[in-house]
């Protein structure tokens, strides 16, 4: 069998649509410039699946630190890993700020928040060492859980239970060490994982705790320092991971914890020790997008206003939309078919409302969700057009919106 056979079939992720070459629902070509209104095959639209939470984006004077530091460096500056020509006083000042943001002895920064996962992870976990992963978890952790050389174990979605059964197994005839990884903001549907009773059970069983928090970070908390601060158990958590690229609206990602366990992963995360340097643009805008996301928190509060103007409105409309802590807005409905499926997406797209939808098995079958993302920056005007076009799919489909919510209830 040729290697290459598979390619020229449905087979892997979103087959069909590989195969149409579809630039629709899957791959859509959109403008570069990331904002409350994008365009899309000629038509401008409310964009509501970007996650740019705090409206930085376009913010201008993160645009002019970025065009003084292409002048002063272009794109190349600093060459090499951060172990032998790439490491900078900057690298070293800046991972300083945000460890103390994060209320950690040290920060490391990475090229990409997918690739400090990968790297942190698979660092600490040892042979003998066991990996207990919540079964929603992101692809990055699941990733770097097979990626690692220990065992692992998937405990049920936030299940408390099952979690403490598991870590009453991992610690029977136990070799090595424990690490619970979940996500802080389950980037999918908004939920929050339960990192109180999580972390009351890690002290129980003497386990470590990785929080990967890429949808709390610069989001939740009176300060935006992430679910952690939301419940007060920062100083709980073991490894703190956030990305720039949502909130942050950037590249990269900063883990911290003790001195010594940063220490260990900068020498030994293969996407550190054997990644070029985390270019000199990004690291001097990080430091600028901290400063604004530290102090400004009238931003971070037109964004939890305008989540909960759509939320709100979503389900006056008769909408099922998740009753999530987050302001990520989860909209369920019932559709017969996957044309029916897409055909809600390519209707609220002709009227100006760009949305994504997602299907089984993120969700019940027959179920589409539209994860939307209120942000600061949209407008009140935004909404409204936004509920108008929900309110016409909803008639015009006659859709069975009751039928959702106890579908959802049996999920």
């Amino acid at each position: 069998m040729d290697i290459f056979e598979k390619c020229n079939s449905n087979a892997g992720y979103f087959g069909m649509f590989r195969r149409l070459n579809d630039h629709y629902f899957s791959r859509p070509i959109l403008e570069p410039t990331p904002g409350r209104i994008m365009e899309f095959q000629g038509k401008k639209c409310v964009q509501w699946s970007i996650n740019n939470y705090l409206g930085l984006a376009n913010n201008e004077e993160i645009k002019q630190i970025a065009i003084d530091m292409a002048k002063k460096y272009s794109t190349s500056a600093p060459m090499g890993s951060r172990m032998l020509t790439g490491n900078t006083q900057r690298h070293i000042d800046v991972e300083k700020e945000f460890a103390d943001y994060l209320e950690k002895e040290s920060a490391i920064l990475f090229n990409y928040g997918y690739l400090g996962v990968l790297g942190t992870i698979s660092s600490i976990v040892g042979e003998n060492d066991i990996i207990l992963i919540d079964k929603l978890a992101h692809a990055s952790m699941i990733d770097a859980t097979w990626l690692s050389r220990g065992d692992y174990r998937v405990f049920k979605h936030n299940d408390m239970e099952d979690l403490e059964s598991k870590l009453k197994k991992a610690s029977q005839n136990q070799k090595g060490g424990v690490l619970v990884v979940t996500e802080g903001v389950f980037g999918m549907e908004g939920d929050l994982a339960n990192l109180p009773d999580i972390c009351s059970l890690k002290d129980k069983y003497n386990t470590r705790l990785f929080v990967d928090d890429a949808h709390g970070f610069g989001v939740m908390g009176e300060n935006g320092q992430g679910v952690g601060a939301h419940f007060g158990v920062q100083d709980k958590i073991d490894i703190y991971l956030g990305t720039f690229a949502k909130a942050f609206a950037a590249i990269g990602g900063v883990a911290g914890s003790t001195k010594a366990v940063i220490d260990w992963i900068q020498y030994n995360a293969r996407t550190q020790v054997f990644a070029k340097s985390l270019p000199m643009i990004y690291v001097e805008v990080l430091s600028k997008t901290l400063d604004l996301i530290k102090n400004d928190k009238e931003r971070r509060q037109k964004m939890w206003d305008n989540s909960n103007k759509l939320k709100s409105g979503l389900k006056e409309l008769g909408y099922k939309v998740g009753d999530v802590p987050s302001p990520i807005c989860p909209v369920y409905v019932r559709y017969d078919d996957i044309p029916v499926a897409m055909k809600l997406v390519t209707m609220l797209r002709n009227m100006g409302i760009f949305i994504t939808g997602v299907i089984y098995p993120v969700v019940p079958k027959d179920i589409v969700l539209f994860r939307m993302i209120p942000t600061a920056s949209h407008t009140e005007e935004d909404i409204s057009a936004t509920l108008d076009a929900f309110e016409k799919v909803r008639d015009e489909l006659k859709l069975d919106l009751d039928s959702v919510k106890s579908d959802l209830a049996h999920k």
